[in-house]
């Protein structure tokens, strides 16, 4: 695999203790073209100077995970790149699972791969409230977009360069993932889920999403249906 045709798109806000590891990991493993989004986080998310061969770009505010992703992806297009993989700073994703995900798009198999906890069997370190969350996601996902996937709003996906070129994210927080879907239908673009390994660990878990924050992304994907 070439990985000089894949860019690696990481938005982050106020993580710190798992970045450098993770920037780390992905250079280890040949990827090159990583693109950092500082979401407007209050303090050094690095502990340092960025590491040697990012890009590092900087909302001067908080605006939401969707918004940290789509300046990271024309940020993408600017440097040329074929293939986009969203990557989480938490240390929940594991960077060798990336070649799985890019080879449907190098493959001409999909526009766009999204990872799935599901196809295999449910993580047994996944906390209940978070799966049964997942689930019901799944659904609303469903209903709004007539996609139905194993997994709702996992953030370990990856995008070939028609779909970066087509796809505009504009629901800035976490209903982005949602609105993913809707550009998905609307330009016709194919989709396919891969088995992904997920790292519950307690950092992770403090920065995860809580059930109030669900019901919100509700609310904000209700709105997004009703008024565009």
């Amino acid at each position: 695999m070439n990985q000089n045709f894949i860019h690696i798109v990481i938005p982050v806000y106020n993580h710190g203790k798992e970045l450098n590891a993770i920037v780390d990991s992905l250079q280890q493993l040949g990827y090159r073209h990583i693109i950092v989004v500082n979401d407007g986080s209050g303090r050094d998310i690095f502990n340092g100077s960025p590491p040697k061969g990012i890009s590092y770009l900087k909302h001067r505010v908080n605006l939401g995970q969707g918004a940290a992703l789509q300046t990271g992806f024309l940020q993408a297009l600017k440097n040329g790149a074929q293939i986009v993989v969203c990557f989480d700073a938490d240390g929940q994703h594991n960077p060798h699972d990336i070649q799985a995900l890019v080879a449907p798009l190098l493959n001409a198999e999909a526009d766009l791969t999204t990872g799935s906890r599901f196809l295999s069997e449910a993580p047994e370190s996944m906390p209940w409230g978070r799966r049964l969350l997942v689930r019901a996601g799944r659904f609303v996902n469903y209903l709004f977009t007539g996609i139905l996937l194993t997994d709702a709003h996992n953030g370990l996906r990856a995008l070939n360069r028609n779909a970066i070129e087509k796809i505009r994210i504009t629901e800035n927080r976490m209903a982005h993932a949602t609105e993913i879907l809707f550009e998905v239908k609307k330009h016709g673009l194919i989709l396919k889920e891969v088995p992904v390994n997920i790292n519950y660990t307690a950092y992770s878990r403090r920065h995860g999403q809580s059930s109030w924050n669900s019901i919100k992304i509700f609310f904000d994907i209700l709105f997004y249906k009703l008024f565009t």
